[in-house]
């Protein structure tokens, strides 16, 4: 299903809209914005358009004039975790929104509308990880992926998995495809039969000073340099560069403390 009234792309062509429950944008919410741009700006190549402003300041950056991702400036007196949110997506942000109450989340911001852009609420899951929900409009969120600068996946890091699990099982219709391993407490999320996102528990390795929170993954061609890069641009590296199933991964941090991970896909 497309939206003629969603951004072009460089040919012209209509992007297609996300279907219910993929993820269809990550935002990130900072005291400094015109830093933070200039250092995603330099680490991904992005350009930066100003977005809608209900939320306060807010630009969406851009690869080759199509949006990736959403940076905003929190207001002075809000003390959050500087982190980026992933945004899921929803024909009916209201119902969405009332299936995460009942299933034991909270919604912390909205349901409200994002000028002509479209609806947008924020909440927490039971375990108390942040996440959006988009009912797209103008805009049908990112609208390019499998290049370098762009999400590439979303990861869940939390206590346990099972019941964290059906709580997005019952919200967004995923199946579960867990990991059978008495060393990895794993889930991965999927959507009309292709993976969207995963789940990892923790344990008590789970991060006492950040709780359970989502993770987003972007794609660079040479991880090594990326880090490099990150490093001189003022970032911080977690956990070194090491190898998975799915390619070469590095967790890191921007200067303010955002939490992300680059990876250089397999192949």
């Amino acid at each position: 299903m497309t939206d003629t009234r969603g951004s072009t792309g460089p040919n012209g062509e209509t992007p297609a809209r996300h279907a219910p429950g993929a993820p269809c944008w990550v935002s990130l919410m900072v005291h400094g914005p015109a830093a933070t741009e200039e250092f995603y700006g330099a680490l991904f190549g992005w350009e930066f358009r100003p977005g809608p402003q209900q939320l306060g300041p807010y630009v969406r950056a851009l690869l080759d004039e199509r949006e990736v991702a959403g940076i905003g400036r929190l207001p002075p007196d809000r003390h959050l975790p500087i982190a980026w949110t992933p945004y899921f997506a929803s024909r009916n942000v209201d119902r969405t929104a009332e299936t995460v109450r009942s299933c034991g989340g909270t919604i912390g911001v909205g349901p409200l509308d994002a000028a002509d852009a479209g609806r947008l609420a924020i909440c927490s899951d039971p375990s108390g990880a942040v996440f959006g929900i988009w009912q797209a409009a103008a805009h049908l969120g990112t609208t390019v992926s499998g290049v370098p600068g762009t999400p590439a996946w979303n990861e869940l890091l939390t206590f346990e998995t099972a019941s964290v699990a059906k709580f997005y099982r019952t919200v967004f219709g995923y199946e579960e495809e867990p990991m059978v391993s008495a060393d990895f407490d794993c889930v991965t999320l999927h959507l009309g039969g292709g993976p969207v996102a995963g789940i990892h528990g923790l344990g008590q390795a789970l991060p006492r000073d950040r709780g359970a929170h989502w993770v987003t993954y972007f794609q660079v061609a040479d991880v090594d340099d990326a880090l490099d890069h990150l490093v001189h641009l003022g970032g911080h590296v977690l956990k070194p560069v090491h190898d998975t199933a799915h390619g070469r991964v590095a967790r890191v941090a921007d200067p303010e403390g955002a939490r992300f991970a680059l990876l250089q896909p397999a192949g």
